[in-house]
């Protein structure tokens, strides 16, 4: 919580106020992302938020090497079987993945990054906007310009 305070003196009530406009831009918001994140540590499921961040940055590696060790390292977390941070996705889903980092490429991810996301967007993130998080943080911006 400490964080969300921090991250409300430095945001605009017109900013958060934009969270509500789509699920996108909320995660092309540092911030936004910041309070998603927030919320939902206290649902105990931050681990797609996290995964959904992991592939972003993974995507982003140019090093075929580092592709290699990156996918490995992003599967055993999220992916795997008793991952330690496990993201809720089908087998099928799993095995496409699994298939997929034998030879990584930064779309081998895609698929279950995808689930992740609408699992995201329709589930968490109607949530996170009727969330006390979310209202608090608002009605914080809004004192703050009062």
């Amino acid at each position: 919580m400490a964080t969300l305070l921090m991250l409300n003196r430095r945001l605009s009530t017109e900013e958060a106020t934009r969270w509500a406009d789509s699920f996108d831009v909320l995660l092309s918001h540092k911030y936004g992302v910041a309070a998603f994140r927030a919320f939902l540590k206290t649902e105990f499921s931050e681990e797609n938020l996290e995964f959904w961040l992991a592939c972003e940055e993974f995507k982003k590696t140019r090093s075929t090497a580092k592709l290699a060790s990156k996918a490995q390292r992003i599967f055993e977390e999220f992916i795997d079987v008793q991952a330690p941070r496990e993201v809720n996705i089908d087998f099928q889903t799993r095995e496409v993945t699994r298939r997929n980092i034998q030879e990584p490429s930064p779309s081998c991810f895609n698929q279950a990054q995808g689930k992740i996301y609408n699992l995201m967007e329709k589930d968490s993130y109607p949530r996170f906007l009727r969330s006390k998080i979310y209202a608090d943080l608002l009605s914080q911006t809004q004192r703050r310009l009062s």
